[in-house]
């Protein structure tokens, strides 16, 4: 995709970091933009901010997690614009607990809205695309995460490796049908956003039981805070899908930690 002026674009996890930046880069490109998170007040005020600068924006609350708020949302998006070109499924939460002490409700909230989210986004979007017949592009966001295994964020890496895969066998899958739609898998390093706060939108159905809440790491508060700013992200981001460029490293100082595991399965080494 090269031009996307006038064009339509489904963002998850829109209202805070990488998916807000996503969101500003899109309606500079004149695109029109539907922003859905589950973070009501956030959603409003980015759609506000977002149409004070001219866009054309529509937001919709969406629990990513749920098969049908991602169906509706789609709906929206083909009933408001006419079709959707750019999906970027985005949303998602964090925990830093090591395999064995994450709780089923900490695996079941980190899998629900950072896996089932995009299988649900996929599902939904590309048959939509598929019908259009038009030049379209989607873009998944996982993590370095997702393509290195080291000590801490178990069930998040688990999700995120997930993500890799999945992207990797849909963008197969459509080339191989001649499809009109490109994948990118969006794989950072650390990032200033808000997830070490993704709790604020935990469900109450997902809670931890009184003092089993997770333990604070400053190591990963730190990396954080001092991560790359999610404009820069977003450019990194714009840049790939215009080159049609399917892995995503916004971080190049992560590429010999991937091929230092990528020659431990070859070389039939332990992980390190």
């Amino acid at each position: 995709m090269k031009e996307f002026k006038s064009k339509v674009a489904v963002i998850t996890g829109a209202a805070s970091g990488i998916g807000r930046a996503i969101a500003g880069h899109c309606i500079r490109e004149g695109m029109k933009v539907v922003l859905a998170d589950i973070e009501e007040a956030a959603l409003a005020q980015t759609e506000q901010e977002l149409q004070a600068a001219g866009g054309t924006v529509l937001a919709v609350r969406t629990d990513v997690s749920k098969q049908n708020d991602i169906e509706v949302l789609a709906q929206k998006a083909v009933t408001t614009f006419g079709g959707v070109h750019l999906l970027v499924n985005n949303a998602g939460v964090g925990i830093d607990r090591t395999v064995w002490e994450s709780t089923i409700a900490d695996w079941e909230w980190v899998i629900g809205v950072n896996l089932w989210s995009v299988i649900y986004g996929v599902r939904t979007f590309v048959p939509i695309m598929l019908k259009q017949d038009t030049e379209c592009h989607i873009v998944n966001t996982a993590s370095i995460g997702g393509l290195i295994s080291d000590p801490g964020m178990g069930a998040y890496k688990v999700t995120k490796h997930g993500v890799v895969t999945l992207s990797e066998t849909l963008y197969c899958e459509l080339k191989e049908r001649g499809a009109k739609i490109k994948v990118s898998v969006l794989c950072p390093g650390s990032v200033n956003t808000r997830i070490i706060e993704s709790a604020r939108n935990r469900p109450t159905e997902l809670q931890n039981e009184p003092g089993d809440e997770e333990p604070e790491n400053p190591k990963t508060i730190q990396a954080v805070k001092t991560g790359l700013s999610p404009q820069r992200v977003a450019e990194v981001v714009f840049q790939a899908i215009m080159n049609e460029k399917f892995y995503i490293l916004t971080h190049p100082d992560s590429k010999p930690l991937i091929q230092q595991r990528m020659e431990s399965i070859l070389q039939d080494r332990n992980p390190m």
